[in-house]
């Protein structure tokens, strides 16, 4: 038996079978290329940018104006540095898995436009269009499993305010796992819930202008109808590799910026809701941000607007960092998996 096996030829004793793996690795790779592009560019974009998420989220709810320096330094100081990143596993572990859901949902929708030949994917509008579509269908169907998350989200990142309305000390916060338990107690399944109808709205009409604009964007900067980057126009001269990223961080600001109040007042909702305070709804709750609570006596209108904004600044370079290196390295892994070698045939 020994002797058989060193007399072998080298070329098929293993090889065979490494060279088998090689090729059906790669083809799955290649069937899954936008949920493993997705997956690998959303933990690292998520884990750099959520620090920035947790201070957005505190600046909303605070009653009085604080700069976003002072208020990292408060975190710093009661919280340590765990506290930036409490509830750090929830968006690292869902948000991840829905961005790829999302990306997926969006792919697809963009192929069956091509393939149907619904619009003319070649022009700027048609492109456009098309991306907004994918987009609103994704953030739609996406809002049904993600409202849960987002909701525990919020409840770790605001556990002192919310303790502070409830008239608790607060010495250590609770665990993930203790937060959905109290979810639980106080309104059952459903109110894990709280806030859907804004969060749908939030989701969709985010979603929908984000790939909106990335991709009008990057057909403006040069990419051809097959995906590859060709080169940018003069009147932008930036290196080819670095257009992922910009239009990234600009599609995410400004789509973030035009749906800014919306999740400003989601944020208010769903932090009464969890404090167990009565229910106030969406347009009263806009209201008492811009005008604030006494109608005899309103806030000064540009006052109450840069209230609903506060907190804009802080989730503008979270944008700019999470969308800038989420299409950075989505671009980068796509190119790695294209260059994998096909199955011969």
């Amino acid at each position: 038996m020994w002797t058989r096996f060193i007399r072998q030829p080298l070329s098929t004793r293993r090889p065979s079978n490494t060279i088998f793996s090689s090729i059906y690795i790669n083809e799955t790779l290649r069937r899954n290329k936008a949920v493993v592009c997705a997956l690998s560019a959303s933990y690292i974009s998520t884990f750099a940018g959520y620090p920035l998420d947790s201070l957005k989220s505190r600046l909303q709810t605070t009653k009085t104006p604080i700069s976003v320096p002072r208020i990292a330094l408060l975190v710093y100081r009661e919280e340590g540095i765990v506290g930036f990143y409490r509830g750090l596993w929830i968006p690292l572990m869902t948000i991840s898995f829905v961005r790829a859901a999302s990306f997926t949902i969006y792919t697809r929708t963009k192929e069956f436009c091509r393939d149907h030949q619904l619009v003319d994917h070649t022009k700027l509008l048609g492109s456009a269009v098309v991306g907004g579509l994918g987009g609103a269908m994704a953030g739609s169907l996406i809002s049904f499993g993600s409202a849960p998350f987002e909701l525990v989200k919020v409840r770790r990142q605001l556990e002192y305010t919310i303790a502070e309305k409830k008239g608790i000390k607060l010495v250590k916060p609770p665990s993930t796992a203790s937060a959905v338990r109290d979810i639980f107690r106080m309104s059952g399944f459903f109110g894990l819930y709280n806030g859907f109808s804004l969060h749908f709205l939030r989701d969709t009409a985010g979603t929908a202008l984000y790939f909106l604009e990335y991709d009008g964007m990057r057909h403006l900067l040069g990419r051809h109808p097959s995906g590859e980057q060709g080169p940018t126009p003069p009147w932008l001269p930036i290196h080819p590799s670095l257009v992922p990223f910009f239009c990234g961080s600009l599609s995410g600001v400004t789509s973030w910026a035009l749906i800014y109040p919306m999740d400003v007042v989601k944020t208010k909702v769903q932090q009464r809701a969890l404090a167990g305070e009565q229910y106030r709804g969406p347009g009263e709750t806009l209201r008492r941000l811009i005008r604030g609570p006494d109608p005899q006596n309103p806030k000064p209108l540009v006052a109450g607007i840069a209230r609903i904004y506060r907190g804009l600044g802080v989730s503008a370079l979270r944008s700019v960092t999470t969308h800038g290196l989420l299409w950075t390295f989505f671009d980068l892994v796509s190119g790695f998996i294209d260059q994998l070698p096909e199955s011969p045939t």
